[in-house]
């Protein structure tokens, strides 16, 4: 009841203050990105992190360099009021329409309800923003089809055996290879949210996607990979000035859902018991908080922190169990680590933005089970560690006309190292307390190459204003652990399934209301599935190869 009392007087203190705010700019969304290559450009002030988002696109207007913009800025006029007074705005979100198609098997990540699927699926949104005093409204609801193609799966290929394993090894996550065997229809509530707003402070009811972190192909802990879920969070709308540099944080507490559905399509029998059980029905309460600092003494430089715990929520009590990133760190100070069973991860992360070379370089390194005191990180820091480096340098060919050349990199590294041989930590975003895993409605939160899977990207770009024109090579390793602890460990003919892409991508604008982009990319799955088709005792093991195609194309009208 305190709670709720005190959650109820924050509401009443909001409700009577004034706020400029406009509406949040979708994850992964082109103005976004765009925004982001404004402040390497020098054009948008660097205060900005961009490293907890979804942003308020009033606000990163007003963050624009006068004197530094060019002709292109013009292009930012995407979001018309149709009324637009002092207490009262009203206006019409874009008719969105992102189609992706996948010719052999499921690819592809960061698209939000998307589902990985073979064939041909769309994602509709359309909507409208009102603000009226301190209230805001965003409602913005996603309608997805996916075709939901059959494609040759894990099952296929390997023997009864393999079966029991692979049921076994992932009915510690919700992550689905098929979302069953038909035509696969939903309506989420997409990009929406009710907030309440005092200068830079705001209280959200919200179904948006998060995206935690400076990774731009990947985030360790929040990513658009996933469908957003329902939660309520207290967050910063823009950095706030304590003296010492600036704050950006957001904290929330939200509902998972389950996908309901088997790791594999068919739910086999061994010696008649199914190989595939269901789970804990109970729906999961995700907590979290994170923050970004910026020191006033190093221009630039943004460091940050993320903690998240979920838990069944009907495991959930207490005041420490609703709010449990704000319990001490290390294992040692908390008696027995965890009261109820939960499931945490955490991250520390920089970004290092130097505008007047047009560069950045950031980093994040987190830990899925954390070390039980400060002795025990140092004897093994790689214990349950990932991380994710990247690095992004524009080069200027015109600068007035704002014509650059973009050369991108970026690791992720999920799985585990060599430690796990004497201290196994379990593969990232799941570790046995809760069997969906970091999951919703079954997909990571996370790194949309999943549980240990390693990923290497490099990408060239040129860039002209709002257009760009690239392409991007990448290698993603699937599932390192699983392969590791199942597959390489029984038979060691095999060998890594590893995807080799070539990605041409662009995105172009027409007359200030359409937008349009488009990736294609050709995959080359080696050892696909892990299958082996060399015959025994083969030295030189022979894997299945299979090409894909993986094609997108969205369309976006803007009032």
């Amino acid at each position: 009841m305190k709670i709720k009392a005190t959650f109820l007087i924050l509401i009443s203190v909001l409700a009577i203050q004034q706020t400029c705010l406009a509406q949040q700019i979708p994850i992964g969304s082109l103005t976004e990105s765009y925004f982001r290559q404004l402040q390497l450009e020098n054009r948008l002030d660097s205060n900005l992190s961009f490293t907890i988002r979804p942003l308020s696109y009033a606000y990163l207007k007003t963050g624009l360099k006068k004197p530094k913009v060019s002709r292109a800025i013009d292009s930012l006029n995407l979001y018309t009021s149709i009324i637009d007074q002092k207490n009262l705005t009203f206006s019409l979100l874009p008719i969105s329409l992102q189609q992706q198609i996948n010719t052999n098997h499921p690819y592809g990540w960061n698209d939000g309800a998307m589902i990985p699927a073979r064939g041909y699926q769309s994602l509709i949104s359309a909507g409208f923003y009102l603000k009226a005093g301190p209230l805001s409204i965003q409602l913005q609801p996603e309608y997805l089809y996916a075709q939901n193609t059959a494609f040759d799966d894990f099952g296929k290929y390997h023997s009864d055996a393999d079966l029991i394993n692979y049921y076994s090894y992932h009915r510690q996550t919700d992550q689905p290879e098929r979302f069953g065997n038909n035509p696969y229809q939903k309506i989420l509530w997409g990009q929406s949210n009710i907030s309440l707003n005092y200068k830079w402070l705001s209280l959200s009811l919200s179904n948006e996607n998060k995206w935690w972190g400076p990774g731009i192909r990947n985030s360790l802990i929040m990513s658009n990979h996933a469908p957003g879920f329902k939660n309520i969070s207290l967050h910063s709308s823009k950095p706030i000035h304590i003296g010492i540099g600036s704050l950006e944080f957001e904290m929330f507490g939200g509902r998972l859902e389950e996908s309901k559905q088997s790791a594999l399509v068919a739910n086999r029998t061994s010696n008649g018991t199914l190989l595939y059980n269901a789970k804990n029905p109970d729906w999961r309460y995700l907590s979290g908080l994170t923050f970004s600092y910026q020191p006033k003494w190093i221009p630039g430089l943004f460091l940050g922190l993320t903690r998240t715990f979920q838990a069944y929520h009907n495991d959930v009590n207490s005041f420490s169990e609703y709010f449990p990133f704000l319990t001490p760190y290390q294992k040692i100070n908390t008696n027995d680590g965890d009261p109820i069973p939960r499931d945490q991860l955490s991250s520390v992360y920089a970004r290092w933005l130097f505008s007047k070379s047009h560069a950045e370089v950031y980093f994040e390194y987190g830990a899925n089970d954390n070390a039980l005191d400060f002795r025990d990180f140092l004897g093994s820091p790689q214990h349950a560690r990932a991380y994710i480096f990247g690095f992004r340098k524009l080069i200027p060919l015109d600068y007035k006309e704002e014509t650059f050349l973009s050369l991108a990199t970026e690791i992720t590294q999920l799985s585990q190292t060599p430690d796990r041989m004497v201290r196994g930590a379990g593969s990232w975003y799941y570790h046995g307390e809760v069997l969906q895993g970091y999951t919703n409605l079954g997909q990571v939160l996370g790194a949309g190459t999943g549980s240990s899977g390693d990923l290497q990207s490099f990408s060239v770009n040129y860039l002209r204003g709002f257009k760009n024109l690239g392409f991007r090579f990448e290698r993603w390793v699937h599932d390192q652990d699983y392969y590791a602890a199942i597959i390489g460990d029984r038979n060691n003919q095999s060998r890594s399934w590893v995807d080799l892409s070539f990605a041409i991508t662009g995105q172009w604008q027409f007359k200030h209301h359409v937008i349009l982009t488009t990736e294609l990319n050709y995959i080359k799955s080696l050892n696909y599935q892990w299958v082996d088709l060399a015959p025994a005792g083969n030295y030189y093991p022979i894997g299945k190869d299979v090409s894909n195609f993986h094609g997108v194309l969205g369309l976006s009208y803007y009032f």
